[in-house]
């Protein structure tokens, strides 16, 4: 697609292909992906909101991880193997910087990378957009308590599970107290 981060044949940056869709995850990836086939971001979303971020200041790669986290209401949190990729490419592209922080890589908008934004303005917004739909939707994260009594659930699981194979009398107690916590959750 010709106009998305200078894309298209030939490009200036010497890829030969547009820098929308067609490079980066498909439906449902990441933590939360949205399930029944959903999207939180369409392809080449991802890239748009990680110029955007680095944009407004420099970060390094785990920031931008918790930046768009927290941006998706704890909904969806980019794996650092689709965020590293991306900043490859975004430096390679000429879009971003990096300069070395300790071991960490610190990184910045180039002035194309800024002239790509300000190109595609209506897509950020779009973006923007979508974004605050998804928020609307689900609500942000849920509430600490919450999201302990979760974990305590899956931990315990995982124990378990770790301990060997269940008997059929500690199959049918386990799955009998999770479905009754399931009953009084949806009566709540």
């Amino acid at each position: 697609m010709r106009g998305e981060f200078g894309g298209g044949r030939g490009d200036r940056h010497g890829f030969g292909f547009g820098f929308g869709p067609g490079f980066g995850p498909g439906p449902g990836f990441g933590r939360g992906g949205g399930g029944r086939g959903e999207r939180f971001l369409e392809q080449g979303d991802l890239r748009w909101l990680v110029l955007d971020l680095i944009d407004k200041q420099p970060r390094h790669g785990y920031e931008l991880i918790k930046a768009i986290e927290e941006m998706m209401g704890g909904q969806y949190s980019p794996s650092p193997g689709v965020v590293y990729p991306t900043l490859t490419f975004l430096e390679e592209t000429g879009l971003i910087d990096s300069e070395a922080d300790g071991k960490k890589k610190l990184y910045s908008i180039t002035d194309d990378g800024k002239a790509a934004l300000a190109e595609n303005e209506a897509s950020m917004q779009a973006l923007r957009a979508r974004l605050d739909q998804v928020k609307a939707r689900f609500g942000g994260a849920p509430a600490p308590e919450l999201a302990r009594a979760m974990g305590n659930l899956r931990s315990a699981l995982q124990i378990r599970m770790s301990k060997g194979e269940l008997s059929p009398e500690t199959l049918a107690t386990i799955t009998a107290a999770i479905d009754k916590a399931a009953g009084e959750i949806e009566r709540a």
